[in-house]
This record gives structure tokens, C-alpha cells and sequence, in this order.
């Protein structure tokens, strides 16, 4: 009886320890991901640029085996809608002007993961800095008398009354905020662990200079 009573700690100690070492091999402690994405601005945006492209990657810990942070750099191109290019081809009266735009994004993210054997799926959000550029295919030179439509706040250039102040001289521009994001995501084993497809979409938003970055992207990758 009293080996029995020595025994039963022990036992009970190699349950417990059992338990921790197979709770701890289910997950890696770093992660990583890489992936193609699309962008599909709303409004505000989306009356300046349009559907656009670009990639998005990053690393971070995981605390276990549903909990992470994660650090993510986005790159995404946008292009020029007609709306943002018509006044400035009027102005400078070149049917051929053109533009796109350019957001750079460095964000801190948490995310809540449930994942089974094969399929797994996932909550992020978080928030960091927004870099929007604006690249004009040309230099661009306000004149006199240039009626002051929204598109050229888009631009950089500043108005006085209904005309654009005459004298300014742009090419790329940039503009820096502070701005967040959230969205859900899906995955799927793909191999051995714990290499998984993902396919994920999320919102922006930054309040850029101007005008606001708002755009919703669907992401297509591969996680470790």
C-alpha cells in the first residue's frame, strides 16, 4: 500500500509531463508565410485607383498552438483610374498621361488560430504604418485658371478657392499613417507539417493625406 502511495505522484507526474511535451510539439514556435495578393479599393479610394496587385510576407512566435504575433510587410500596386487622369490630361492637354499608386505597409499583427489535421482556419488584426505613393508617369505643373477638381488633392496639390494654386510642381509624392487591419483566413496541410496553403482576405485602412487608404485584399500562400 505504501509502495502504491509512492508510486502514485510519480505516475501521475509522467501523465502530466507526457501531456505537456505532446502539447508542445504540436506547433512550431516561429512562423513564417509568403504570398501573392489582390487589392479591391472602396471609397474613398477606389475613385482614384483601381484593382490592384502585389505581395505580402512576414514571421513571427508562436505562444501556442492557437495564439501568435506575427510582424508583415504588404506591397501592393494600384493603377490610375480614369476619374484621377481626365483633369490632368485636360490641364496639360496629354491624352497620354497616365499613373498608378504604391502602398508600402509594416504592421504588428495577433492572430487566433483553430487548426485540425488538414484544414485550419484563423482570425487576425492589427496595425502599423501606411506608406501611399503617388507616381504620375510625368512631371506635373499647375498652370493658371486650372478649375480645382478633387483629383488633384490626390495628386498632392493644393487648391485656393475653385482653382488649383498655379506654380506647383509635383512628380511621386508619399504620405505616411498610422492605420489597422483585420480579416479571417483559411488553411490547408499541404506535405508534412507544418507547411499550409492559405487563402486569406483582409481589410485596410489608413488615413493618408488627402484621401483615406481603404481597400479590402485576398491573399493566396504558403505558411510554415
Amino acid at each position: 500500500m505504501t509502495a502504491t502511495k509512492n508510486l502514485l505522484p510519480a505516475i501521475l507526474l509522467l501523465i502530466v509531463t507526457n501531456a505537456l511535451v505532446r502539447a508542445q510539439t504540436s506547433y512550431e514556435k516561429i512562423n513564417s508565410h509568403i504570398g501573392a495578393l489582390v487589392s479591391f479599393p472602396l471609397s474613398p479610394t477606389s475613385q482614384y485607383v483601381h484593382t490592384g496587385w502585389g505581395v505580402a510576407g512576414g514571421a513571427g512566435y508562436n505562444f501556442n498552438s492557437h495564439h501568435a504575433l506575427i510582424g508583415e510587410f504588404m506591397w501592393n500596386r494600384l493603377y490610375a483610374t480614369d476619374r484621377a487622369l481626365a483633369p490632368i490630361r485636360q490641364a496639360l492637354q496629354s491624352p497620354n498621361f497616365g499613373g498608378k499608386s504604391n502602398m508600402y505597409v509594416l504592421t504588428g499583427n495577433y492572430r487566433y488560430e483553430w487548426r485540425g489535421k488538414v484544414f485550419g482556419a484563423y482570425a487576425i488584426g492589427g496595425g502599423g504604418l501606411y506608406y501611399r505613393t503617388t507616381n504620375p508617369s510625368s512631371l506635373i505643373v499647375t498652370g493658371d485658371n486650372i478649375p480645382c477638381a478633387p483629383a488633384w488633392n490626390w495628386w498632392g496639390f493644393s487648391c485656393t478657392g475653385a482653382v488649383v494654386t498655379p506654380g506647383q510642381s509635383h512628380g511621386s509624392i508619399g504620405s505616411n499613417a498610422f492605420g489597422g487591419n483585420a480579416g479571417i483566413g483559411a488553411t490547408m496541410r499541404v506535405g508534412d507539417e507544418p507547411y499550409r496553403l492559405y487563402v486569406e482576405t483582409r481589410y485596410h485602412y489608413a488615413p493618408n493625406k488627402n484621401v483615406s487608404s481603404q481597400l479590402i485584399t485576398i491573399t493566396v500562400g504558403i505558411r510554415y
